[in-house]
């Protein structure tokens, strides 16, 4: 009979409760997704619209002007689903878009003022959302929750995510 090394066994109960620690992340960041997309799933259902459409017209409202080529880099969705849905957004009156002033090939895509209000209309609940849960954690936390957020988008994507969260907006056709 083999003797169990005790090393071994510690080593098991470390990795069993350090796995115990990530579902419960996992799971905490499941629940709170869940929670946090709730409300503007709601406002969506009215017009029949969907997630895609939530993150198309946020991005669009963050980077007035956007390219397709740049909002598909952001999204990683088909050129078929951004396709159909920039189709109902259009057809909507949320969104619209010109030629590049360079290049006449180039889609740069606006929200009209109907998209706009619904841009925040949707950000609205979130906002709040984000705003009671900072408000309960210490600005250490705050600042601890902002590094673990980034810290989760891949390595080769954070300079992007940067760029386009951190102000320093996209450059858009039209620039």
């Amino acid at each position: 009979m083999t003797d169990v090394n005790f090393t071994n066994r510690t080593s098991l109960l470390l990795q069993d409760k350090n796995q115990d620690r990530l579902f419960e992340a996992a799971e905490l960041l499941f629940f709170a997704y869940r929670d946090f997309i709730s409300d503007p799933d709601e406002i969506l259902a009215e017009f029949d619209f969907g997630r895609a459409h939530h993150r198309v017209i946020h991005f669009i409202s963050r980077n007035p002007g956007i390219r397709v080529a740049d909002l598909l880099d952001i999204l990683r969705i088909t050129k078929q689903s951004l396709g159909r849905v920039l189709k109902q957004l259009i057809k909507s009156g949320f969104v619209f878009q010109k030629e590049g002033p360079r290049d006449r090939r180039q889609r740069l895509l606006y929200l009209t003022e109907k998209g706009a209000a619904l841009a925040a209309r949707l950000a609205a609940p979130q906002f709040t959302r984000i705003e009671n849960a900072l408000s309960e954690i210490s600005p250490e936390g705050q600042a601890a929750f902002l590094e673990v957020l980034y810290k989760l988008i891949n390595p080769r994507d954070r300079d992007m995510v940067k760029r386009t969260v951190f102000g320093q907006r996209l450059k858009t056709g039209e620039s």
